[in-house]
């Protein structure tokens, strides 16, 4: 049976570099992005590495909750999947809000992920053995650790509200791991590290990003998430395809691949019992699962 892999926002940067990887290590591989024309270039990159079945593209916005929907009902009817990579993630320098009415960078590099994955799981089920991977970032240390609303207190700050999402994913990742423990699924969080992308490119250069007591500091911190190495999407990349590939990891769950491809320590604040009830609370209230709709 040919096994099959998704990777969303996979037309570009560390998401195509992760499709390449995959599609090397035999995966047919569907990229989904919003652009055609960067889905037919990105098509053409990971068939000319592809070892297996050939690569397609499928075009989504993942900041609507209508095509995220949308989109698992295309990919469910294509039947069992061995690998789903939720590499979508956006940060922005103002706040923005969704068509649905939500915080973007909530809904982007959370709500989607979620709703994506928890709308395949019979998918992957049938799949399996089969992996989540869904990527993280070192800016979870700076997020804040409520969840009681979709928006925290105070002021708009990108690079906080970015890690405050992340957070929440990994929350769920870990907690999804505990839930689908011995159902052949195995659930993995990949932090690709630092890394110059269309994202960091077009935001990490704004000091009005982080909260005025971390501007002073900002350049600094922001070289910790970039890097100069050639190939550095390539690099930052390593670490999904390891967590979607290693025959090392089998048998593991719940284990956050870190930007050296290696396993590391999750961050101390994603077990909390009480900020993982508000994480599903707050994500089965604004991406329900069913066929009521919750406004926000």
């Amino acid at each position: 049976m040919e096994q099959r892999a998704v990777v969303t926002a996979g037309t570009g940067g560390i998401g195509l570099e992760t499709a390449m990887g995959l599609a090397a290590h035999g995966l047919a591989v569907t990229v989904v992005g919003r652009d055609a024309e960067r889905g037919a270039r990105a098509v053409e990159r990971i068939a000319a590495v592809a070892t297996g079945g050939g690569p397609r593209f499928v075009s989504a916005d993942l900041a609507s909750l209508g095509d995220v929907r949308a989109l698992a009902a295309q990919l469910a009817a294509d039947g069992p999947l061995t690998v789903l990579v939720n590499n979508v993630g956006a940060m922005f320098a103002d706040r923005q809000q969704t068509v649905d009415g939500i915080e973007a960078t909530f809904a982007v590099n959370h709500l989607s992920p979620y709703l994506l994955t928890e709308l395949l799981l019979d998918q992957l089920r049938e799949g399996a053995p089969s992996r989540i991977v869904n990527v993280s970032s070192g800016a979870i240390r700076v997020a804040k650790r409520t969840f009681d609303a979709v928006e925290p207190p105070g002021g708009y700050y990108g690079f906080h509200w970015y890690g405050r999402a992340k957070l929440a994913n990994l929350v769920y990742t870990l907690d999804l791991a505990d839930r689908l423990r011995d159902s052949g699924v195995a659930v993995f969080a990949a932090d690709p590290g630092g890394a110059a992308t269309d994202m960091t490119n077009g935001t990490m250069t704004s000091p009005k990003i982080v909260s005025p007591a971390l501007r002073l500091l900002w350049p600094l911190v922001r070289r910790t998430f970039e890097r100069s190495t050639a190939g550095p999407a390539s690099v930052a990349a390593r670490s999904s395809v390891v967590a979607a590939t290693d025959s090392s990891l089998d048998g593991q769950t719940g284990v956050l691949i870190g930007p050296e491809a290696r396993p590391v320590p999750v961050f101390r604040g994603s077990t909390d019992p009480g900020t993982v009830n508000d994480v599903l609370r707050l994500s089965r209230r604004l991406a329900p699962l069913g066929e009521e709709r919750t406004t926000v």
